[in-house]
C-alpha cells in the first residue's frame, strides 16, 4: 500500500498543505453543484428570477441532507484517525463498517420522511405561491438521489482521513464536472427546466458515489469497508463526535430558514420575493467562502486526531498554527473580492439592475467579518478532530444564538435590508470567544497528553 501522506513522520507544515489544499479545492468544486444549478436556473427565459428563488428555498433541505452525511463522516473519521495513531487497525475497521451501515440506514429513512413532509417544509421555509411550483419540482427529483448524496459526502471523509486527500478531491471533481456538462443538456436542450437541474445533480452524485465506494472497497486504503462487527456503542460514539458538524450545519439551515421567513414577513408582497432571490445569490457567494474554509479546517482534522491518539501535543499545536494561517489567507482574499467586485458574481445569476444593486450591497455587508471567521472554523473543527465534541458544540452554538437574536431584533428596529448586518456581528464576537477558549483549553490538553505519554 502506497500512502500519499504519512501522518506519523511527515513534516507538519508540508503535511498540512498537502491535506488542506486538495480538501479546500474539493469543497470549492463541490460548491459548483449548487452554483451551476442556480446560474443556469437564474437564466431560464421569463421565469429565471422566480425559479431561482424557488431553488433557494430548497437550499436548507439539500443542506440538511448533507449535514447527516457530515454527522457520520466527520464523526467517524477523527475516531478512525485516533485509532490509527494508536496502531489499532481492528478498531479502525470496525468504525468504518459501522459508519457505512449508518449511512445506508439513514439515507433510506431520510428519503421516506422527506417525501412525506416536503410540501409543508417548503411553505415553512418561505415558499410563496408564486415560487412554490419551482421549489417542489426541484426537491422532488433531488430527494430520489439521497442515498448517493449521503454515501458520497460521508464516506469521502474516510478516504481523506487515511491520507488520500487527492483521491477525495477527484471524487468531488468528477461529480462537479458531470454536473456542469449535464446541466445545460437537461435544462435547455431537453427543455426540462428546474427538474432538469435536479436530474443532472442526482446523476453527478451517483458518479461520485461509485468512485468513492470503488476506492474504499479496493486494495489501496489501509482501512477498507468490511461487513460485520456492528456495535451500538461504536455508532453512538460516532454520532456523539459528529454531533458538532451536524448541529453546525443544521443550525445554519435554521438560520437561513429564519432569515427567509423574516424577509418574507417584513419585506411584504412587493419586496419579499425580490429580497429572497437576492438572499439566494448571497448564500451562494457565502458557500464559496465557507465550504473551502471548512475544507482547510476539516481536511486537516486527521492530523489532529492522529497525533491526539499518539499523544503528541507539539505536532497538534504546530498543525493548528499552519491551518489558521491558511484560513486567514483564504478569507482575506475572499474579503477583497466581496468588497471590490460583488456585482460580477451577482451578474452570473441575473441581469436585472435592481437585483444586482441590492445583492451587491448585501454581499458587502454580510462578508465584513469573514476574516475572523477563520479563527472560529479552526478552533471548532480542531476540537472536533480531537474528539472533544462538547467544547466544539458549545462554541458553535454560541455563534448561532447571537445570529438568531439579530434575525428577530434587527427588523423591529431597522429596515429589513439591514438584517444582513447580523452575520458580521456574530462572526466577530464568536471569533473572539473561540480564540480565548482555545488558548485556555489547549494548555490543559497539552499537559494531560504529555503526562499520559510519560
Amino acid at each position: 500500500m502506497k500512502m500519499e501522506n504519512n501522518l506519523d513522520t511527515d513534516q507538519i507544515r508540508s503535511l498540512v498543505w498537502r491535506l488542506a489544499l486538495p480538501s479546500m479545492l474539493a469543497q470549492f468544486v463541490s460548491v459548483l453543484y449548487s452554483i451551476v444549478d442556480r446560474m443556469y436556473i437564474g437564466n431560464i427565459p421569463e421565469i429565471g428570477d422566480m425559479a431561482l428563488a424557488g431553488v433557494g428555498v430548497c437550499g436548507p433541505i439539500v443542506t440538511m441532507i448533507s449535514s447527516v452525511a457530515s454527522w457520520v463522516g466527520i464523526g467517524g473519521a477523527p475516531l478512525l484517525s485516533i485509532r490509527l495513531g494508536q496502531k489499532n487497525e481492528k478498531k479502525a475497521r470496525e468504525i468504518l463498517a459501522n459508519c457505512f451501515l449508518l449511512l445506508l440506514v439513514m439515507s433510506l429513512a431520510i428519503t421516506v420522511l422527506s417525501f412525506l413532509v416536503k410540501d409543508a417544509l417548503l411553505v415553512w421555509f418561505g415558499a410563496s405561491g408564486a415560487i412554490f411550483p419551482y421549489a417542489d419540482e426541484y426537491i422532488t427529483v433531488y430527494l430520489a438521489g439521497t442515498v448517493f448524496a449521503l454515501l458520497t459526502t460521508g464516506m469521502n471523509q474516510f478516504i481523506i482521513c487515511q491520507g488520500f486527500a487527492k483521491v477525495g478531491m477527484k471524487s468531488v471533481l468528477l461529480g462537479a464536472v458531470c454536473n456542469i456538462v449535464l446541466d445545460p443538456v437537461f435544462i435547455f436542450a431537453l427543455d426540462m427546466g428546474v427538474a432538469g437541474a435536479a436530474i443532472a445533480t442526482v446523476i453527478s452524485q451517483a458518479a461520485s458515489c461509485a468512485y468513492v465506494l470503488a476506492f474504499l472497497f479496493g486494495s489501496r486504503p489501509m482501512i477498507r469497508i468490511t461487513f460485520g462487527g456492528y456495535r451500538l456503542d461504536t455508532m453512538a460514539r460516532v454520532l456523539l463526535v459528529g454531533l458538532t458538524p451536524f448541529l453546525i450545519i443544521a443550525l445554519d439551515n435554521i438560520m437561513i430558514i429564519s432569515l427567509n421567513a423574516t424577509i418574507q414577513k417584513y419585506g411584504g408582497p412587493e419586496r419579499g420575493d425580490m429580497l429572497l432571490t437576492c438572499n439566494t445569490i448571497l448564500q451562494s457567494f457565502m458557500l464559496i467562502v465557507t465550504m473551502p474554509l471548512s475544507g482547510i479546517t476539516g481536511g486537516t482534522q486527521t492530523i489532529l486526531g492522529y497525533n491526539y491518539g499518539a499523544r503528541r501535543p507539539e505536532r497538534i499545536i504546530k498543525a493548528q498554527k499552519n491551518i489558521l494561517l491558511l484560513g486567514l489567507v483564504f478569507t482575506g482574499i475572499m474579503f477583497l473580492i466581496a468588497q471590490l467586485i460583488p456585482q460580477y458574481f451577482t451578474m452570473i445569476f441575473t441581469r436585472e439592475p435592481e437585483y444586482i444593486s441590492m445583492t451587491s450591497r448585501a454581499i458587502r455587508i454580510y462578508s465584513l467579518m469573514i476574516v475572523p471567521l477563520a479563527v472560529q472554523y479552526t478552533v471548532v473543527d480542531g476540537f472536533t478532530g480531537m474528539g472533544i465534541a462538547k467544547v466544539a458544540i458549545s462554541l458553535s452554538t454560541f455563534r448561532k444564538i447571537i445570529y438568531f437574536g439579530g434575525i428577530f431584533l434587527i427588523p423591529v428596529w431597522f429596515d429589513i435590508t439591514n438584517i444582513f448586518f447580523i452575520e458580521p456581528i456574530s462572526d466577530l464576537i464568536a471569533a473572539v470567544v473561540s480564540g480565548a477558549t482555545y488558548i485556555v483549553l489547549m494548555r490543559k490538553i497539552s499537559a494531560s497528553l504529555k503526562t499520559a505519554s510519560s
